[in-house]
C-alpha cells in the first residue's frame, strides 16, 4: 500500500501537482484539508496532490467489518482550473498502479455530491472498478456558498479499496501494506488493527460527552474569534477540530435533533464567513499564485464554398460528452431532436428524416438529404394603405415617401398589392437562399449551447453548462467539416470512441474494434466509425443486447432473470454503457438467509446487477452484471463478487446488530436523534403526529377492537425503522424493514403488516395497504408530509420537488379512491378532513398553519387527482365533470365509473340537458327556495309536484339519480316551454328561479353537469 501511495504521488507531481502533507488535525475527508477546501476557491490556480487520513467516527465498526474504517486513507487531488481531459489523466494514473484497464471494468457512475454543512456541491461520478468504488470525481460548483470560477476538479481516492480490488483481498486487514527487502509482508491490521479497534472503542463506547462538548463549545468560539480577527487559517483549523468533536458526540448518540440543527447552522455560518474572509485575504495578498491563462480555441475550419456539391447530402452532427447520468440519456436524445427540428422547421433549407439517438458519452444525429441551399425567395413589405399612398393630385404622400425611403427604394419601384383584402403600397424584395453552411453553423451551435438538464454544471468552458462536460463536436456535411464554434468548443471529423489504454491516441482491440480517436471521412460514416468501435448506438438494439446477454447467463446458472419486473434497471443498464458485455457472477448461499428483498436491493440500487431467480421466483446465489466493452471476464466475475460479498456482509451486520434487541419498542427513541426539518422537529415527532392523525381518521370511520388495537400498536411504533442501521444504509427498505424486525421480535403480524403499508404505496404501481390500519396509518403519514410542507411554505416547484410532496398527494388519493375492501371502509374521509386532522396537530406543536395552506394542500392534491386521471386515459371533459367531487376520491371514481356505464342511456342525456339548461339560465348563488303559491301555472305545479315526488336519496350517485332522476325530464321541457322564468313580478320570478335552483340541488352536487354534458356529447 506504501508503494502504491508513492507511485500516485510521483504521478501526479510529474503532471505539475504540489505535493503537501496530511493535515495535523483530524478531518473527516480529504475535501476538508485547506488544500482543498480553501484553495478551490478565488481565481488562482491550484493543482495539488496529498495523502489524507480521513478520520469518520460513526463508521467505527472495531476492525470487524470488512470495508468500514474510521481511520481510512485517501489520495485527494485537485486540479484547478480543470485541465479538459482529467478522465484521461486519472485512468493514467490507475494504469501506474498496475491497473490493466483492458481487464478490469471500469465506469463512471452519476453521483452528484453535496455537503450542505459547508454549503458545497458538485456533479460528477463514482469511479467503478470491477463494481467497487474506488474515487470520487466531482467537478466542484460551489463551497463555502461561494460560487466557483475557474472550476476545479477533485480525484478523491479511496486507497484500501483499490487495494482490496487490486491485491485480490476480501478485508481491509489482509492488504499488504509494505514489503521489506527480504520478501517479509507487513498487513495492513498487523500495522493498525489496534489502533482501529481501541478508536473504534473509544468512539462509540468511552469517549467523554461532557469532554466532547466542552471542546467543540470551545472550538466553535475560537474559530469564531478567528473569523473576527481576519485569519482565515487558524479559523478553519478550529471549525475542523469542532466538526471532529461533533462527530465524535454523534457516535455516541448524544446529539438531539435541536443540537443537530443548531451545530450544522453554526458549521454553515463558519465556513461561509471563512471562505469570504479568505477570497479577500488572497486578494489583499495580490493572488501570488496568479499566472496568464492560455486557453485558445481550435482554428474554426474554413470552407471553400465554391466546391461544395449541389447535390443534397447527409448532416452527420455528435456532441461528445463525458458520461451522462442513465436518465438524462434518453431526455437529451429527445432535446437535441426537438430542437433541430425546430430550428430547421424554421429556415427554408429542405431535408430527409432526422434521427437521432445516444449513449452515455455521445448524442449523435443524423438527417438525410439536407438541401445545398434554401430556395430563393420574395418577401412582400406592406406600407400605407393605397389610398393613403397618393393625394388628390397623384402626388405620393408623405406616408408613401418615408415607406420608400426606410425600405431604400424609389417611389417608382412601390406596387399596389392586395394583403388580407386590402390595397397597399408594398416593395418586393428578392431573398436570395442562404447556404448549407451558413444555415447550420449557428444552428448546430444553438442546439449545443440550448442544451439543459435537471441539474447543470460548468467546466473548463466558461460558456457551457451542461448535465457533464461536453468534450468534442463531430459536424459534417457530406465530407465537409460544418464550421461550428461553440464557446472554445470546434466542430470537426474526428470522434472519440471508446478509451485506449496505455494513453496513446488510437489502437486496435484483439478482436478488430478500433478504441480512441477516429477520423470520419464523410457524414455517412460516421455510424459505421462509431459502429467498428463496438459501440451499440442505437438504445433500443443496446437494451435487446443487454436482455439477451442476461437472459443466456441467468440460463447457464439454471434461473431466469425476470426482464418485466427488472424493466426500471434495465433501462438503467442500457444508458450506463455503451458496449454492453454481460458477466454472471455467484455468492455465497449462506446469504439467502437473508431476506430476498434486502439482498436485491442490494444488487439493484448499490450494483445495478440483475439477479437471477429460479422458475418459481426464488432468488438463487447468482447474479448478471454488465460491463462496458470486452474485458477479462473471470476478473471482472471475481472483483464484482468480492463487491456483493463485502455488501452482504454489511447488510449481515446491519441485521445482526439491529436484531440484538428484544424489543423493536427500543428504536423509537433513536427518532428523535434524526432531523426531519428544521422548523418541523425531528423524525420522532413526526411519527407521533402520524399517529395522531391516523387516530383522528379512526374517529372518522366505523373501526373494529381489533383493528384500533392495531392501530395504537403499529402508531406507537410508527416508523421506527428509521432509526436502524439497515434502514440508514438502505432508506429503499422503510417498512419492508419494520415488517420483518417487528415480527421476529414478538409483534403481532397484524401490527407488523399496518408498519409495512404504513409506507405504501410508494409510486404510482405500487400495492396499495391492505388493513385498515395499515391505511389509515399511510394517510396519517401522507397528510402530515403534505400539511407540513405546504405549512412552511416548501411546496414543489417545477421539477423542484426534494420531500415528494407529488408521490404523497398521489398516494392519498390512490388509497381514499380504492374500491375493495379497505377504501370502502374509509370512504367517508375526504383529503380536507385529513389535511385538517394534520393542521391541528401540527398547530399543538406550535407550527403556525394557516387556511391558505390548507386550501392551498388541498387544491395541490385534487390536483394530483387529474394528472393521475389523465395518465390513466380518462377523457378531458370526464375529469372536469368529477373534479367538483374530488376532494372525496372515492366517490369521484364512483362518479366517473357510472358516467361511463351511463354514456350510452338516453334517459340520462335527458336529465343531464336539462340540468345544462337550467345551469344557463339560473345564476351561482340562487336561493334553493320558492314560493309555491306563486307557482300557479299548470306547467309549474307539473315540475314542482315531479321534484317534491323524487324519493329520498334520488341525489345520491348518479346511477339512482339517472333511475329517479327521469321524472324531471319531461316537466323541465313544458316548464322552459310554457313559462318566463324572469317574469316581470319580483316574486314570481324568484319563485320560478328558486324552484329551477331547487331542481339543480336535487343532482348529485359532486359533478360539474356542463362538462359532463361535454363528456357524453
Amino acid at each position: 500500500m506504501q508503494d502504491a501511495l508513492r507511485i500516485l504521488s510521483d504521478y501526479w507531481t510529474q503532471r505539475g501537482c504540489l505535493s503537501v502533507q496530511p493535515f495535523n488535525t483530524e478531518v473527516g475527508a480529504g475535501t476538508m484539508n485547506p488544500a482543498t477546501v480553501l484553495r478551490v476557491l478565488g481565481p488562482e490556480p491550484w493543482d495539488v496532490a496529498y495523502v489524507e487520513p480521513s478520520v469518520r467516527p460513526d463508521d467505527s465498526r472495531y476492525g470487524e467489518n470488512p470495508n468500514r474504517l474510521q481511520t481510512h486513507t485517501q489520495f485527494q487531488v485537485i486540479l484547478k482550473p480543470e485541465p479538459g481531459d482529467p478522465q484521461e489523466l486519472y485512468l493514467g494514473s490507475l494504469e501506474a498502479l498496475g491497473i490493466d484497464l483492458a481487464a478490469h471494468d471500469v465506469r463512471f457512475v452519476e453521483d452528484n455530491w453535496a455537503q450542505p454543512a459547508i454549503g458545497a456541491w458538485g456533479l460528477g461520478w463514482e469511479v467503478w472498478l470491477d463494481g467497487m468504488e474506488i474515487t470520487q470525481f466531482t467537478y466542484f460548483q460551489q463551497v463555502g456558498g461561494q460560487n466557483l470560477d475557474p472550476i476545479p476538479v477533485e480525484l478523491t481516492y479511496g486507497v484500501e479499496r483499490i487495494l482490496m480490488a487490486v491485491q485480490g483481498v476480501t478485508h481491509f486487514k489482509e492488504i499488504a501494506y509494505a514489503r521489506k527487502p527480504s520478501g517479509e509482508v507487513i498487513t495492513y491490521g498487523e500495522a493498525f488493527g489496534q489502533s482501529e479497534y481501541e478508536m473504534s472503542r473509544y468512539y462509540l463506547d468511552d469517549a467523554s460527552v461532557e469532554t466532547n462538548r466542552a471542546l467543540y463549545d470551545s472550538y466553535v468560539a475560537e474559530a469564531t474569534r478567528m473569523v473576527e480577527a481576519r485569519l482565515p487559517v487558524p479559523a478553519h483549523s478550529y471549525i475542523l477540530k469542532s466538526s471532529h468533536a461533533f462527530n465524535v458526540l454523534d457516535a455516541r448518540g448524544a446529539i438531539s435533533t435541536t443540537e443537530r440543527a443548531r451545530a450544522f447552522a453554526t458549521m454553515r455560518r463558519l465556513m461561509r464567513d471563512t471562505a469570504a474572509l479568505w477570497i479577500e485575504r488572497r486578494a489583499e495578498l495580490g493572488h501570488p499564485l496568479m499566472r496568464p491563462l492560455e486557453a485558445a480555441a481550435d482554428a474554426l475550419p474554413t470552407v471553400d464554398e465554391s466546391t461544395l456539391p449541389a447535390e443534397p447530402q447527409t448532416l452527420a452532427f455528435e456532441i461528445g460528452v463525458e458520461e451522462l447520468p442513465p436518465h438524462v440519456v434518453p431526455a437529451t436524445i429527445e432535446q437535441v431532436r426537438a430542437a433541430l427540428t425546430e430550428r430547421l422547421a424554421a429556415t427554408r433549407l429542405e431535408h430527409g428524416a432526422i434521427r437521432v439517438d445516444g449513449t452515455p458519452r455521445r448524442i449523435v444525429a443524423v438527417i438525410e438529404s439536407v438541401a445545398a441551399r434554401e430556395p430563393d425567395t420574395e418577401q412582400v413589405r406592406k406600407g400605407p394603405k393605397w389610398q393613403a399612398a397618393y393625394d388628390a393630385a397623384g402626388n405620393p404622400t408623405k406616408a408613401l415617401e418615408g415607406f420608400a425611403r426606410g425600405q431604400k427604394v424609389s417611389v417608382d419601384q412601390v406596387q399596389r398589392l392586395e394583403v388580407q383584402g386590402a390595397e397597399h403600397a408594398c416593395v418586393v424584395v428578392e431573398q436570395p437562399g442562404r447556404t448549407v453552411m451558413d444555415v447550420l453553423t449557428p444552428l448546430l451551435a444553438e442546439v449545443v449551447t440550448g442544451l439543459r438538464a435537471e441539474k447543470n454544471m460548468r467546466w473548463s468552458d466558461p460558456s457551457l453548462s451542461f448535465s457533464r462536460a461536453i468534450r468534442w463536436l463531430v459536424a459534417l456535411w457530406g465530407e465537409t467539416v460544418v464550421p461550428v464554434q461553440v464557446s472554445r468548443l470546434v466542430a470537426g471529423r474526428e470522434t472519440y470512441l471508446q478509451r485506449t489504454t496505455g494513453g496513446v491516441e488510437r489502437q486496435e482491440r484483439g478482436d478488430g474494434v478500433l478504441l480512441g480517436h477516429v477520423e470520419v471521412p464523410s457524414a455517412d460514416e460516421l455510424l459505421p466509425a462509431i459502429g467498428r468501435g463496438g459501440i451499440a448506438l442505437d438504445t433500443a438494439a443496446r437494451r435487446a443486447a443487454v436482455v439477451e446477454q442476461a437472459e443466456a447467463l441467468a440460463a447457464r446458472a439454471g434461473g431466469r432473470v425476470d426482464v418485466e419486473a427488472e424493466a426500471a434497471l434495465v433501462d438503467q443498464i442500457t444508458n450506463l454503457v455503451e458496449e454492453p458485455h454481460g458477466v454472471l457472477g455467484d455468492f455465497d448461499e449462506r446469504y439467502l438467509d437473508l431476506p430476498a428483498q434486502i439482498l436485491t436491493t442490494v444488487m439493484r440500487k448499490h450494483q445495478r446487477y440483475l439477479p437471477v431467480l429460479d422458475a418459481s421466483g426464488a432468488l438463487l446465489p447468482h447474479f448478471v452484471t454488465m460491463a462496458n466493452g470486452r474485458c477479462d471476464d473471470a476478473t471482472v466475475k471475481a472483483g464484482n463478487e468480492s463487491v456483493i460479498r463485502a455488501r452482504y456482509e454489511d447488510a449481515l451486520f446491519f441485521w445482526n446488530a439491529d436484531l440484538q434487541t428484544d424489543s423493536v419498542e427500543s428504536f423509537v427513541p433513536g427518532l428523535d436523534q434524526l432531523t426531519f426539518e428544521d422548523r418541523l422537529g425531528s423524525v420522532g415527532q413526526r411519527a407521533r403526529r402520524i399517529a395522531d392523525v391516523a387516530t383522528a381518521l379512526a374517529d372518522q370511520v366505523s373501526l373494529g377492537a381489533a383493528d384500533r388495537e392495531t392501530l395504537t400498536r403499529a402508531g406507537a411504533l410508527a416508523k421506527y425503522d428509521l432509526a436502524t442501521q439497515m434502514v440508514t444504509e438502505m432508506t429503499s427498505l422503510a417498512g419492508f424493514v419494520a415488517r420483518e424486525y417487528a415480527v421476529r421480535t414478538g409483534e403481532p403480524q397484524a401490527v407488523a403488516d399496518a408498519l409495512y403499508e404504513t409506507e405504501q404505496p410508494k409510486t404510482s404501481a405500487d400495492a396499495l395497504p391492505a388493513s385498515v390500519p395499515g391505511a389509515l396509518l399511510a394517510l396519517g403519514d401522507r397528510f402530515d408530509l403534505l400539511m407540513a410542507m405546504f405549512a412552511i411554505g416548501a411546496k414543489p416547484t417545477g421539477s423542484s420537488d426534494p420531500f415528494g410532496l407529488r408521490r404523497a398527494a398521489l398516494g392519498v388519493v390512490r388509497i381514499l379512491r380504492d374500491q375493495g375492501p379497505v377504501g370502502q371502509a374509509l370512504a367517508d374521509l375526504s383529503i380536507r378532513s385529513g389535511l385538517e386532522a394534520a393542521a391541528v396537530r401540527l398547530r399543538s406543536q406550535g407550527v403556525e398553519v394557516s387556511d391558505e395552506s390548507v386550501d392551498a394542500a388541498l387544491e395541490f392534491t385534487v390536483g394530483r387527482y387529474a394528472q393521475l386521471l389523465r395518465d390513466e386515459g380518462t377523457s378531458v371533459h370526464l375529469i372536469d365533470a368529477v373534479l367538483p367531487g374530488a376532494a372525496t376520491p372515492g366517490e369521484a371514481t364512483t362518479a366517473l365509473a357510472q358516467a361511463e356505464a351511463l354514456r350510452g342511456d338516453e334517459g340520462f342525456r335527458s336529465i343531464v340537458a336539462s340540468l345544462q339548461r337550467i345551469g344557463r339560465i339560473v345564476p351561482d348563488g340562487t336561493a334553493t327556495a320558492y314560493d309555491a303559491s306563486r307557482l300557479t301555472e299548470p306547467a309549474e305545479v307539473e315540475l314542482r309536484e315531479a321534484l317534491e315526488g323524487l324519493p329520498e336519496g334520488s341525489s345520491a350517485d348518479l346511477e339512482t339519480f339517472a333511475a329517479q332522476g327521469k321524472a324531471l325530464v319531461d316537466p323541465v321541457a313544458r316548464f322552459f316551454d310554457d313559462i318566463l322564468v324572469m317574469a316581470e313580478d319580483p316574486e314570481v320570478r324568484a319563485a320560478r328561479l328558486g324552484l329551477l335552483a331547487s331542481v339543480r340541488a336535487a343532482a348529485p352536487r359532486q359533478v360539474d353537469w356542463s362538462a359532463l354534458s361535454t363528456a357524453l356529447a
